[in-house]
């Protein structure tokens, strides 16, 4: 997790912790078939972005996610990225969660993570569903 990576023109590591929440704090993350679809939308976007999911907790009024991403893209990108098409697929997929508007909400929690303080962010989002 905390081993620098390589580009051809740069050496880096960037850990991100993001945090979101449906709009309204809709109660529909405790759905076992929406859990399912973001985890394996957020998957299918790691391997077409080039980020790597180090932890994701899906709580029943939030998410957290810890990834490494290239420097080419900012936490900016990445959220738009994931919310977007999470968002999209849940809505195709559950339309009457579209009545209200969009799935979530505009905002979002970012936090970068260097080297010492990586596996602490893991070891925390992990400890969040045995609480």
């Amino acid at each position: 997790m905390n081993t620098y990576k390589s580009t051809r023109h740069a050496k880096f590591l960037l850990n991100y912790h993001f945090i979101w929440i449906p709009k309204y704090r809709k109660q529909i993350l405790d759905n076992d078939k929406i859990k399912q679809l973001i985890t394996d939308t957020i998957d299918e976007l790691a391997i077409q972005h080039g980020f790597d999911v180090l932890a994701l907790e899906i709580m029943s009024d939030h998410i957290h996610l810890f990834v490494s991403a290239l420097p080419k893209d900012s936490p900016s990108q990445l959220m738009n990225i994931i919310k977007g098409t999470t968002g999209r697929r849940i809505a195709k997929q559950f339309p009457e969660l579209r009545k209200r508007g969009s799935i979530w909400t505009r905002a979002y929690f970012v936090s970068s993570a260097g080297h010492v303080s990586s596996e602490t962010i893991k070891q925390y989002i992990e400890q969040q569903n045995r609480r």
